[in-house]
């Protein structure tokens, strides 16, 4: 990522940047050419090479077949018209074929080259919590899973079709220059009682025609990119305000929200269409000089040939060789003229995917503590299940949220965190499970444990109840009778005949029944370590009581972390510790026992006695 230069203004800044974006692009992308890319790469890429050479062979072919045919029926040579009827079709249907395999090789490249670099993106997106603290970072990777599956596919699959592309027209405009060289050769002209002599006059008035064209293209176009961008992020902030509808319908009916997420959805939408007007004009304006370069390009050969023709230096077959020759290099060079467009969206779409790729690069250097100030991991000694060691928590800017702490829990504690709203408790639980990498010290645990976590609003993935139960392990990690009994035991006896059953379970279960599930998953695998973090916020009373006592009953060797506000949880647990907000982060206030220290001695004599004896398997078969 690159280091902001305090002599830039914010604007030479940003530029710089966006420059970057490009290149950071094709550091990660040509990867699928290196020792770690797509096994037929290269294999691909040659061939594909090799059919473009090809495909110009049967291309000059056929020029000169038009050559030769313009020729007979000049002379009138029936014969000779006939048999070239037949040559033509083995030309033409070898060069469809051509043309279909080079389709399907250019296409396998974009595919496997983007499954590749998708694979690679997600893998780093999922890692370590990554798509979790993009939300709480700065930087432009608004709306990643549109980067990811749209961006990501138009970055890979425009290259290909440039390269191929461009690799064509290069060879064609060789090729087809040396044919007009050598049909059309110097043009002699009178101009005011001397002659001129130009060598190649049908080369140069393509190149001429062409640099015409290409060049009104590029100055016609030249906001082309920027509007591309403004309209790949429209389009993802209005399919992200549809999603958001949907993913909390539930609330928004209840409150009567429709007209405000209307007003909402409309805004969003009026941005995309005024958008999509910029890119209208923009499309428009190109068109015109790719349309009117398309309708002159094969007349102007015709009028430099005529006069030679008319003179009898040029045949009938000559001209019209030159024609076609002269119009696919015109092609060649006006390649920009026709792919501009594209060009710019590729432009946009490769930047979207690399500012998503250099926000996840700075999430990596805060992992692994390169620059960054960084919350370390390690072991504890001894037989200490948890240890906070001067630990402190920031922003990733570095503003302080929980001040420095020292805090020992041993096995089997309960220990509840607690203070006001906003004192940064719920940011340390999150430290302390691994999710936030931003601050210093060290967290150590034990180093057999297995740490669970359940937030306020437990995960209902897609699919089946019996999967939603089981995550995050796979659902035939236990068996549905196992299963059906951990429901009994949460309250949840009335959807065990529905375990099967594939539904919306996540519109479907209440708040109540989705922190219940997510009890029946902490039964099932049965963790050394849980963090609670509101975990109970939406039972009643007398349902809070019974799942805190269903941890004690079944998991009465677990050490458990609370966040909460509930005066009433604090008989679940063995210990509270508040924290207070102050100048410079939350502190550590206070740090009490709520039972007696021999009975916590008591407590930690248990667990070390349950640990030397082998535990009770904890998946069924």
């Amino acid at each position: 990522m690159l280091e902001p230069d305090s002599a830039l203004s914010p604007e030479e800044t940003e530029q710089i940047r966006r420059d970057y974006l490009l290149t950071r692009f094709w550091i990660s992308a040509r990867g699928f050419w290196g020792a770690g890319g797509g096994r037929l790469a290269w294999v691909l890429s040659v061939g594909l090479l090799a059919l473009i050479v090809l495909q110009i062979g049967f291309q000059y072919g056929i020029n000169v077949w038009n050559r030769a045919i313009f020729d007979a029926i000049e002379k009138k040579d029936a014969s000779t018209v006939f048999y070239l009827t037949g040559v033509f079709f083995p030309l033409a249907i070898g060069s469809v074929f051509l043309g279909v395999v080079q389709v399907f090789t250019r296409m396998n490249i974009q595919r496997r080259w983007r499954a590749w670099l998708t694979n690679s993106v997600v893998s780093r997106w999922l890692a370590s919590g990554r798509y979790y603290q993009l939300n709480l970072v700065g930087g432009d990777h608004q709306n990643p899973e549109y980067r990811i599956a749209e961006d990501l596919r138009v970055a890979t699959d425009a290259p290909v079709d440039f390269a191929a592309g461009v690799t064509q027209a290069f060879l064609s405009a060789v090729t087809f220059i040396v044919v007009l060289w050598t049909i059309g050769g110097a043009l002699t002209l009178s101009v005011g009682g001397s002659t001129v002599t130009i060598p190649g006059f049908l080369v140069i008035a393509a190149v001429l025609y062409a640099a015409i064209a290409s060049g009104s293209m590029v100055i016609i176009g030249r906001n082309f990119v920027s509007v591309s961008e403004s309209k790949n992020q429209a389009e993802a902030e209005y399919r992200y305000a549809l999603t958001r509808v949907r993913e909390n319908g539930e609330s928004i009916a209840l409150l009567g929200g429709e007209e405000e997420e209307r007003s909402g959805i409309d805004k969003s939408f009026g941005n995309v269409l005024r958008q999509w007007t910029r890119l209208c004009g923009q499309h428009m304006r190109t068109t015109i000089v790719s349309q009117g370069s398309n309708l002159i390009a094969p007349v102007i050969p015709i009028l430099l040939c005529a006069p030679k023709f008319l003179e009898g230096s040029m045949t009938l077959g000559q001209v019209m060789q030159a024609a076609s020759a002269f119009t696919i290099v015109q092609h060649a060079f006006g390649w920009l003229v026709d792919n501009y467009p594209r060009l710019a969206e590729w432009n946009a779409g490769a930047r979207r995917i690399a500012s998503l790729m250099m926000s996840l690069d700075g999430l990596e250097r805060a992992e692994t503590g390169d620059g960054f100030n960084r919350i370390k991991r390690g072991e504890t000694e001894g037989d200490a299940m948890l240890r906070l060691n001067d630990l402190s928590v920031t922003l990733d800017d570095g503003t302080a949220v929980v001040g420095q702490s020292e805090v020992v829990i041993d096995p089997g504690e309960r220990v509840l965190v607690a203070g006001e709203s906003g004192t940064g408790k719920s940011t340390l639980v999150r430290a302390i499970a691994g999710l936030w990498p931003w601050g210093g010290g060290s967290v150590d645990f034990h180093p057999d444990r297995r740490m669970f976590m359940l937030p306020q609003k437990p995960y209902i993935p897609m699919g089946t109840l019996r999967r939603a139960v089981a995550y995050p392990g796979a659902a035939e990690d236990w068996t549905i009778e196992r299963m059906v009994e951990t429901l009994e035991k949460v309250g949840l006896a009335h959807l065990k005949e529905k375990i099967e059953e594939d539904a919306p379970w996540d519109q479907t279960l209440s708040g109540g029944e989705k922190q219940r599930l997510a009890f029946a998953r902490l039964l099932l695998h049965r963790p050394d370590i849980i963090v609670l973090d509101e975990a109970t916020s939406a039972l009643d009373a007398a349902g809070q009581g019974r799942m805190m006592e269903l941890l004690q009953e079944e998991l009465n060797d677990a050490t458990i972390i609370s966040v909460a506000h509930r005066a009433e949880l604090e008989e679940f647990h063995s210990r509270k510790i508040t924290l207070e907000r102050r100048k410079g982060g939350a502190k550590l206030v206070s740090d009490i026992d709520l039972i007696p220290r021999d009975s916590k001695r008591r407590l930690l004599g248990q667990w070390l006695r349950r640990r030397r004896t082998p535990p009770p398997p904890s998946k069924a078969a």
